[in-house]
């Protein structure tokens, strides 16, 4: 039996005083719902008597009525739930919620710090934001034990450097920053004057860098560095029915994030839903139900989420623009995927939103997800989809290395828009196979596979790269019954529209992809692929059927592609 002094630890988290349901039922077990109860609602832990715990630590698992969690869908249970946390971290339980419970979750600035194993299973949760203490605090953060250190004499860094020169406990996290230097200096209605570089990377204990985690800046002067060590065990997520009551505040960039916040490497979050609900005329948006940041190695699978209205508010710029509100958020995370994953919403409807946003991350996956759209704002290095419908927002980036698109379906404006605001800038190449894609723009006539647009006269930190190889090989493009003055799909948009000759000049050169390899290209119009409306920026490219080595050089006519790289048939 543990000494009861062993036992005595306040909460990490302020909570208010509670009165006990009575003196008779403190320490006595009440069978309810099959798992028994304390039915108390404890102020800290040393509330929990010897017998209980003992109780507790043998079975291997508490509930939320362990804590006096009512279950009722009206008692604001955020106190007992996160009691029953505080309790299962200290002795490394795992925490089921009560069958069939109802949890309401109301505005207090209160959140759950999660680090163990839990089990949501058939349960509902209520988070109501109507009236939010903070809403920068996370209802559920899990969180690891393992606290970052400094690596010490680590000066420079280099793009690409294999090795830091550093003692390191074990595996881990670098996160590094140069504040004296600006990139993604952002163009457009929301203009800004971007933000320090930085980057994130895994190393082994010798300080070897992952080679699927590249350093992806040089770094002359590092003004901040940490090191996190990443936790062996995966800590598992499952089940839970949340929705959200929306806020209904004034439509301005005022972002909530009461939701589930991942904050450690190696999680799984398995069977949860999320829906929302109470979404009126005006609200401020979210920075996602899901946020996942400064961690590696997060797997959200067989997940139902839901799309956010969209509203609008005057941008930095002094116009009109439409406010990006997500349900899954992920910043400077590596090695993140989503697999069997769908929301709640059409992904065709254009008042809500586009379902992610990411920032500084590393190897995205979507993996069999019907999604309204995959976006990258401040850079990914890596990306994959594959077995996935995306709908009206499409495929969003910037960023560096390969780009694989494969046996999905995409219905947008482009097959992939290379966001213009931050330079349409992707150092790497582009691998496009067995896809179809459902141009939603097709009757104005103009419609191409890779969007995006540089002027070359704005600075955004960085120089700018449209991918220098794009492979495409087998893509039914769904283009039939276009308007009479429609010429067929174009590989690239027409990026610059003042540069027509050698008289434009690029203040900030923008460097053009080199080679286009294609292979079974098939369009239900019956038209050729053209290489662009601007056939002048795009003049040396140089255009290969897959396979058969041949060049554009002497047979690219009018911008046509030749017939031997397109085939179509338009009896489908």
């Amino acid at each position: 039996m543990m000494k009861n002094n062993g036992l005595i630890f306040l909460l990490a988290i302020t909570v208010g005083s509670i009165t006990t349901i009575s003196a008779q039922t403190k320490n006595r077990k009440v069978d309810t719902n099959g798992s028994g109860g304390l039915h108390i609602r404890v102020t800290d832990l040393s509330q929990v008597s010897p017998k209980d715990s003992c109780d507790f630590i043998s079975k291997g698992w508490v509930r939320y009525s362990d804590f006096g969690a009512r279950g009722d869908g009206k008692t604001d249970d955020i106190k007992a739930i996160a009691a029953t946390h505080a309790f299962a971290n200290r002795h490394g339980l795992t925490v089921k919620a009560d069958d069939e419970a109802t949890y309401y979750i109301g505005g207090e600035n209160h959140t759950v710090d999660i680090r163990t194993n839990t089990d949501f299973g058939n349960a509902a949760f209520i988070i109501d934001d109507t009236a939010v203490q903070n809403r920068n605090a996370p209802v559920f953060s899990v969180t690891s034990t393992l606290q970052p250190i400094k690596p010490e004499g680590i000066a420079t860094l280099k793009r690409n450097q294999h090795k830091i020169d550093a003692s390191l406990p074990g595996a881990g996290l670098v996160t590094v920053t140069d504040s004296n230097v600006r990139r993604y200096i952002r163009y457009g209605p929301n203009q800004n004057n971007g933000s320090p570089q930085t980057d994130i990377f895994v190393v082994n204990k010798e300080g070897e860098v992952d080679e699927n985690t590249p350093i992806i800046w040089d770094f002359d002067q590092i003004t901040e560095i940490s090191f996190l060590p990443v936790d062996e065990m995966t800590l598992t997520i499952s089940g839970g029915r949340f929705t959200t009551i929306a806020n209904r505040e004034e439509s301005k960039y005022s972002y909530y994030s009461r939701g589930l916040a991942i904050r450690r490497s190696n999680v799984v979050i398995d069977g949860l839903e999320h829906l929302v609900t109470g979404e009126g005329d005006q609200g401020a948006p979210y920075g996602g139900f899901i946020h996942i940041s400064n961690c590696a190695n997060v797997t959200v699978r067989n997940t139902l989420l839901t799309g956010r209205k969209t509203y609008q508010t005057i941008g930095s710029a002094g116009v009109t623009v439409s406010m990006g509100s997500y349900d899954i958020s992920v910043n400077r995370a590596l090695n993140v995927t989503f697999e069997n994953c769908s929301q709640t919403n059409d992904i065709h409807d254009r008042t809500y939103w586009g379902i992610i946003g990411s920032n500084y991350c590393k190897n995205l996956v979507y993996d069999n997800c019907t999604f309204s759209r995959f976006d990258a704002h401040m850079g990914v290095a890596n990306a994959t989809i594959r077995n996935s419908t995306l709908g009206h927002q499409g495929i969003n980036a910037i960023g560096s290395g390969v780009f694989i698109v494969e046996n999905s379906t995409i219905a947008s404006r482009n097959l992939i828009n290379l966001r213009s605001d931050y330079g349409s800038t992707w150092q790497g190449e582009f691998i496009i196979r067995d896809c179809v894609f459902i141009p939603t723009g097709l009757q104005s006539g103009n419609v191409s596979l890779i969007g995006g647009s540089n002027s070359g006269q704005h600075d955004f930190g960085y120089t700018c790269y449209m991918p220098a190889r794009i492979t495409i090989e087998t893509l039914r493009i769904e283009d039939a019954d276009p308007p009479a003055d429609y010429e067929g799909v174009a590989v690239f948009a027409d990026f610059n529209r003042e540069m027509r000759d050698d008289s434009y000049r690029e203040k900030f050169p923008y460097i053009k992809t080199e080679e286009v390899i294609l292979g079974n290209i098939n369009a239900a119009s019956g038209k050729l692929l053209r290489i662009s409306d601007n056939t002048y920026m795009f003049k040396d490219v140089t255009i290969r059927s897959r396979g058969d080595g041949y060049s554009n050089s002497a047979t690219l006519v009018s911008g046509v592609i030749p017939f031997y790289f397109c085939s179509y048939d338009n009896s489908r």
